[in-house]
């Protein structure tokens, strides 16, 4: 069983930054990718980044040149940080993982969610 612990969510002006952290805990395990999503009220939940194994990356449209998604493969850790801020960029901002056993069975996990607004 794996777990992700997210931090770093808050209120910021527009135009400020923001750090999240999403640490995966648990035993007998290695990632294949981490991401991040994020779902506004009333909207479905969508990719904002993700970040493979290899370091390979891949952005949303609309975070591009703004976010910078980067990971610590030592601490099953991936990091969001987010310049640049916009209202619009105001969601709740979901850790998401893909991991492998050691009978390389896959298994997908989600954090608890940690709440971005940005004001105006």
């Amino acid at each position: 069983q794996v777990q992700l612990v997210e931090s770093g969510g808050g209120l910021v002006q527009a135009g400020g930054s923001l750090r999240l952290s999403c640490a995966a805990t648990g035993s007998s395990f290695s990632i294949n990718y981490m991401g991040w999503y994020r779902q506004a009220p009333g909207k479905q939940r969508d990719l904002v980044a993700i970040i493979t194994s290899g370091g390979r990356t891949n952005y949303a449209d609309s975070v591009k040149g703004r976010f910078t998604i980067s990971r610590d493969n030592a601490k099953n850790t991936v990091y969001l940080q987010m310049d640049s801020l916009k209202p619009e960029d105001t969601a709740v901002y979901y850790c998401n993982a893909e991991v492998r056993d050691s009978r390389l069975y896959t298994y997908n996990y989600w954090g608890q969610g940690t709440q971005v607004t940005v004001s105006s």
